[in-house]
């Protein structure tokens, strides 16, 4: 029953709360180290995660406390106001409620919630003030229930049943290089890189195959032609590194770890980015397989942080959907 999914997410939400409640300093107290390192990210003149803000001796308690007064007046800093971290998390709970109402209960009002989700989500960030970190992991977030509209609404009746996949995926990177323009961010930085790039892969393509012939025996698909062919091969790899593996590490990677790890830190953005992964694989109406991909999007969330490259996600990513589609269940089947 998907309930047991809900209440997991309810679970680690609890979770996130009671282990980031406040803000949370260092102190450093040898004279070469003295200062204070701060324990949340920041876009604050400067201030990141880590950083030793340096106090003078004499002053010592009295700059202590004007550093943490000014920290914790900053709304900047991502954490420092409470209520924000909960617009995040109700934010995440909504995207797993209407996916759930998309997948279990009724098509059509899973599409109207995700419409109003998405103009809310943009509305909320309008007319509130919000810290830089919450307002980018906000609108990255965005782009997930607006995926749900796109991927869902539109005429694909249409197209030939071949080209479906690809057609559909374009419209999810679509949506991803136009946040990208907008927010004016990088490929570089967010993993595009030539550096150690064939490294990656081949790390991708070998923990992509047990992985992928884990999730056969969990979803057990049919064989989508009479025999095995190198054309559809072929073609299958071409769409699943091309557009599925490529657009859903871009968005659950690139865009929605990467923006949740700079607000919340590394661990809770892995965690949450992958329960969303999860989530948007409500489709498959299976508990084993939602537990299978959000445990699936943890390792390819801390192979994106390891490498800071989505090459690796990527490669892992595009083997697992081939062995899950086109090669074991001729081998099996």
């Amino acid at each position: 029953m998907p309930i047991w999914f809900i209440v997991l997410v309810t679970l680690l939400f609890g979770w996130f709360l009671y282990e980031t409640n406040g803000l949370s300093v260092k102190l450093l107290p040898s004279r070469e180290h003295r200062g204070v390192v701060v324990a949340n990210p920041s876009d604050v003149k400067g201030w990141n995660y880590g950083d030793r803000v340096p106090v003078s001796d004499r002053g010592w308690h009295r700059g202590l406390l004007g550093i943490k007064e000014r920290l914790t007046r900053q709304p900047a800093i991502a954490g420092a106001v409470k209520w924000q971290w909960l617009f995040i998390l109700t934010v995440l709970a909504a995207i797993t409620t209407t996916e759930w109402i998309f997948a279990y209960k009724d098509v059509a009002y899973g599409i109207g919630l995700a419409l109003f989700l998405a103009i809310g989500i943009y509305l909320v960030i309008s007319v509130t003030r919000l810290s830089q970190p919450i307002i980018n992991s906000a609108e990255s977030l965005a782009l997930i229930p607006l995926y749900i509209l796109f991927t869902s609404s539109l005429p694909w009746f249409f197209i030939n049943q071949q080209y479906l996949l690809p057609a559909v995926y374009s419209t999810i990177l679509a949506l991803c290089l136009w946040h990208i323009y907008q927010k004016k961010l990088s490929f570089s930085e967010l993993g595009f890189k030539r550096a150690k790039w064939l490294k990656y892969a081949l790390v991708g393509i070998a923990i992509g195959i047990p992985v992928g012939m884990l999730e056969y025996f969990i979803l057990q698909p049919a064989p989508a032609f009479p025999t095995f062919e190198v054309k559809y091969l072929l073609r299958d790899i071409v769409y699943m590194f091309c557009f599925v593996a490529l657009g859903e590490e871009l968005l659950f990677r690139g865009l929605v770890q990467s923006d949740l790890v700079k607000a919340l830190g590394w661990k809770w953005g892995i965690v949450l980015a992958s329960l969303m992964f999860a989530v948007m694989h409500l489709t498959w109406r299976s508990v084993p397989e939602l537990f299978f991909v959000f445990f699936a999007g943890l390792l390819l969330g801390y192979l994106y942080y390891k490498t800071r490259s989505l090459v690796a996600p990527i490669a892992a990513h595009g083997t697992v959907n081939v062995i899950l589609v086109a090669v074991m269940p001729y081998l099996i089947g």
